[in-house]
């Protein structure tokens, strides 16, 4: 796949991840409980990414689960607070502003991910274009916020 491909792919994602906080929030409302909400929406990502995992990879590679390194959790955990903080928030910030301060967060940690090469990715300098960026996507938090 090029990389247009892989943008095409990465808006559709990140307009059914749009989609996320206000089922999610819905749910939390029908249940009278964000956490219960939370859960079912993990469990269910749960079961399908078994359901993948086996018809996929046959169910193998268990025997690295010994090998990982203990922050990957941190990826379980940051599902579980996006998840959670968006059925408590999006309803109270609405959904454009939950969704560009959530793209400002992930972009500063994406910064310092790349500048210090985090967690096996290559290292990135910083450059005055991403500082731009960052700064865009604040002007953008102040701006949506401001309605």
């Amino acid at each position: 796949m090029n990389n247009t491909a892989y943008i095409l792919v990465a808006l559709v994602v990140g307009v059914l991840i749009s989609f996320q906080p206000p089922i999610n929030a819905s749910m939390a409302r029908i249940l009278d409980s964000p956490l219960f909400a939370a859960t079912i929406s993990l469990f269910i990502s749960c079961m399908l990414m078994m359901v993948l995992w086996l018809l996929y990879d046959g169910g193998k590679n268990t025997a690295q689960i010994t090998t990982l390194p203990w922050w990957i959790v941190i990826g379980g955990i940051a599902g579980a607070v996006f998840v959670t903080s968006s059925i408590i928030i999006a309803p109270v910030l609405g959904m454009a502003a939950f969704i560009v301060c959530i793209i400002a967060g992930q972009l500063i940690g994406s910064i310092f991910i790349d500048h210090f090469g985090l967690i096996g990715m290559d290292t990135k300098a910083v450059s005055m274009q991403k500082i731009i960026g960052l700064i865009l996507i604040l002007i953008g938090v102040i701006l949506v916020r401001a309605d």
